[in-house]
């Protein structure tokens, strides 16, 4: 009774403030209505930004001759008896890189209104992993500074373009809001951060983000990354021309003492280094000045940086001529992308073995300066990541972190709509996001599973294949199709046999196994993407929380020729489950999803079929009138200042759910 009076008494004071939102202005443009009896159109504005762009690019040509549509694999059931395994890994493998100047649009607006889609689809990958990682950092990070306050409690400001960065990223001010709001998310998912350490000033360390990071974060914050690509610094116009791996060396000391002297918590095993680029130096440049070994009580991991390709040419001056999409695309569809991609840092990972630090891929996606159209948004671009994820993981990298930037770029696994667009659009998933979900149930959750390429179909660079080992017993494998082919002849059928054969071990190919598929139309389809029958839809379309039911095949398998037979489609990726256990170590019984219904505005909440509202009656009569869509500019408006507790108030008696600070502010 007590809540029914309070919603009578808050609905009745709202009721007294009035506004209205006036459609169809003079010198407003009119929507476009389609005529006709009893029909009304109205299309929504649609972005020309680079996250939506719509080019589908054809399908490459089969190879020819083709490669072989049937092949078998012999695998052995246990570990012991498999040369070349990598280390063991973890369903965590890929992570996210958030671009700083962009963690209010991806993330949350601060540490009270976290974005719902971001909490489902971080869940959606712990869930399966265990854990996420995500860096918030970037180019952006170099130039960002902490400051106790910004105008209008925002909790990032831009300031300026960098002219002299390709990227032309902005410099930022933020305040412990950031931090706040990423504790406040490992509260509800088990998030893992990186933060980045600026270095851009290196007489004027701004060190805050490692005592604040600390502090707020905890045992969250995994690691303190001490500069962003170093190795272009000097061709940025960031250091003298003579700046080399020696200068970084001693920066990243110097950054050392700074914190030790300011008392930052924790100084053994949380910085980061050395995230080169691998462009004017190469890795071994840096292990040559001892930086592994005289910093190894510090560091928590080391790190590069990689993108297969760029598109600058595409948007700045002094860099060629642009590349065009379609003629690249082939080179994304084979096994060799990937191998292709990391071939530079196999010594170092095997330098970071040795030093028994974990190696990782700090930031890399489809092609630095924001990707490409029709490749970065492609099913071919998922196959391309999955692909890449695990070559990766078969060569000892121990994580991956793929780039998140703004509605610039093409290749973000997920996408906010515009500002001006959220009332009426969702969130846009793009393909690789596909690729994460896949990459980490084919790991599983148990942090020891070990991985192998197979080599398969002859070594076919368009059918390539891996085993993986969990605790020891074969557990999964997993197999990749980069061909399009409609007809079906170029899906190919695998013949599984465990043990037996040669081996002179008993047979031991189980009963039946399981399969689950990521499937797509074509490589170049954007959004018919299917991941054992669940989707996140079409653009604008997610919440971040899959839609369907889960679908995985059982299949049964052959005693007497000791063969499991698996088609893998044109195109398509097939995780296959050697056992129940299998399937449990990578598919959640349920996954933590948070509503997107709760309140975060308390302005211009209200809506309506804008088609209907268009056609209604609302504008008769007002053509000699001016109105305003601005919240608190009409008189009648005006005193609404009530309404931040009102809603607050509305949204605890309903029952909606609201993310509140969970840590003090006291620091």
């Amino acid at each position: 009774m007590a809540i029914h009076t309070l919603l009578c008494t808050l609905l009745t004071a709202i009721a007294g403030a009035q506004a209205i939102t006036v459609y169809g202005q003079a010198g407003q443009q009119q929507q476009t209505i389609g005529t006709g009896t009893n029909t009304a159109t109205s299309a929504l504005p649609s972005s020309t930004l680079a996250a939506y762009d719509t080019l589908v690019l054809n399908p490459p040509p089969i190879p020819n001759p083709p490669p072989p549509n049937q092949f078998a694999v012999q695998l052995a059931a246990q570990a012991v008896n498999v040369n070349g395994l990598s280390i063991p890994q973890s369903g965590a493998f890929y992570g996210f890189s958030v671009e700083m100047s962009v963690a209010t649009q991806v993330i949350g607006h601060n540490g009270s209104v976290i974005h719902p889609p971001f909490l489902n689809l971080m869940s959606l990958v712990a869930e399966r992993a265990g854990r996420i990682h995500v860096r918030v950092g970037g180019n952006t990070q170099e130039e960002a500074r902490m400051v106790p306050s910004l105008p209008d409690g925002k909790a990032i400001e831009k300031q300026k373009v960098d002219t002299n960065n390709p990227t032309q990223t902005p410099a930022l001010l933020y305040t412990s809001e950031i931090l706040y709001m990423l504790a406040n998310i490992s509260s509800l998912v088990n998030v893992k951060w990186y933060l980045g350490v600026p270095l851009n000033d290196s007489a004027n360390l701004a060190l805050d983000i490692a005592l604040y990071g600390q502090q707020i974060l905890g045992d969250n914050l995994i690691g303190l990354q001490v500069g962003n690509e170093p190795d272009l610094y000097a061709r940025h116009g960031h250091r003298p021309a003579t700046y080399g791996p020696f200068d970084y060396y001693g920066e990243f000391g110097n950054v050392l003492g700074a914190i030790k002297t300011m008392g930052v918590p924790r100084t053994s095993n949380i910085l980061l280094g050395p995230s080169v680029a691998a462009a004017d130096w190469t890795p071994e440049m840096v292990w040559d000045t001892g930086f592994i070994q005289t910093y190894s009580d510090a560091l928590a991991a080391v790190t590069v940086e990689h993108y297969p390709d760029d598109n600058c040419a595409a948007l700045y001056e002094g860099f060629g001529d642009p590349i065009d999409p379609q003629t690249e695309f082939p080179k994304f569809l084979d096994h060799n992308a990937g191998w292709n991609m990391i071939g530079k840092f196999i010594n170092s990972s095997q330098v970071a073995q040795a030093a028994g630090k974990p190696f990782i891929m700090f930031e890399t996606n489809s092609a630095s300066c924001g990707g490409f159209p029709g490749i970065s948004t492609s099913f071919g671009a998922a196959l391309w990541a999955l692909d890449y994820g695990l070559t990766m993981a078969s060569a000892n990298f121990s994580h991956a972190l793929l780039h998140v930037g703004g509605q610039n770029v093409y290749y973000n696994p997920f996408t906010a709509p515009p500002t001006n667009e959220s009332h009426f659009h969702q969130w846009t998933i793009g393909p690789i996001f596909y690729s994460v979900l896949a990459v980490s149930e084919t790991l599983g959750s148990s942090n020891n599973s070990r991985i192998i390429d197979l080599g398969a179909n002859g070594q076919n660079i368009y059918t390539p294949g891996y085993a993986i080992y969990e605790n020891d017993k074969l557990a999964r494998l997993a197999f990749v199709n980069f061909m399009t082919d409609p007809s079906g002849a170029n899906d190919y059928t695998v013949s599984i046999s465990v043990d037996g054969g040669e081996s002179g071990r008993p047979a031991a190919t189980p009963p039946q196994i399981k399969v689950k598929y990521l499937v797509a139309p074509s490589v170049g389809d954007k959004f018919n993407i299917t991941w054992g029958n669940q989707t996140f839809g079409g653009q604008f379309e997610a919440d971040g929380r899959l839609k369907n039911d889960l679908h995985i095949e059982t299949i049964p398998c052959d005693a007497a020729t000791n063969t499991c037979q698996v088609k893998v489609p044109a195109p398509g990726f097939a995780l296959v489950f050697m056992s129940d256990e299998a399937v449990a170590e990578s598919e959640p019984a349920s996954t933590a999803t948070f509503a997107t219904t709760a309140v975060t505005k308390i302005k211009n909440t209200a809506t309506l079929d804008e088609a209907v509202l268009a056609t209604s009656n609302g504008n008769k009569g007002m053509e000699k009138y001016k109105g305003s869509t601005s919240f608190g500019s009409n008189a009648a408006a005006r005193g609404a200042g009530v309404y931040p507790s009102v809603m607050a108030l509305l949204a605890v008696a309903a029952g909606t759910g609201v993310v509140l600070r969970a840590f003090s502010r006291q620091v």
